[in-house]
């Protein structure tokens, strides 16, 4: 196997590559991507530094990062085809992201990929790019969000 596993291929007989497999086909689908959302809600609800910035009504944040995710990690375009562009760090803008909140996302995250994802290499890479966009989102430094 590749040492990036995003961009391993199928092989067609005679040794002629198709496509590279997604993360989403290698975690095992809209299964997989369901269960990481079900288990990563419980914790961002009960962090204090993430729980502020949720809706008591967690349901349809929940829905939307189950397409996105889909979406993100190579899966169909659900959320595109429901809402539109992702334009994310537009959407979250209005939200105070803070460096220690991206850190509390993301360790959220890793949390419930620990949980669910059983490959440690693929779970390494996806966290990774998460890692990426979290950070892209910080619009907050410590001290503004203090006051």
């Amino acid at each position: 196997m590749n040492s990036d596993s995003n961009h391993d291929a199928e092989t067609q007989p005679g040794g002629t590559a198709r496509r590279p497999i997604s993360y989403y086909e290698q975690m095992g689908g809209a299964e997989t991507i369901r269960a990481i959302v079900e288990a990563f809600y419980p914790k961002v609800v009960e962090h204090p530094l993430l729980a502020p910035l949720f809706p008591e009504d967690i349901r349809p944040v929940m829905e939307k990062q189950e397409m996105f995710l889909t979406q993100y990690f190579g899966g169909p375009q659900l959320y595109t085809m429901k809402e539109g562009h992702p334009r994310m760090r537009a959407r979250h803008i209005r939200f105070p992201i803070t460096p220690d909140r991206a850190t509390a996302w993301l360790s959220c995250m890793q949390q419930a990929m620990d949980e669910v994802v059983e490959d440690s290499a693929l779970r390494e890479q996806m966290m990774e790019r998460l890692a990426m966009t979290a950070y892209f989102f910080v619009n907050t430094d410590e001290q503004e969000a203090d006051m």
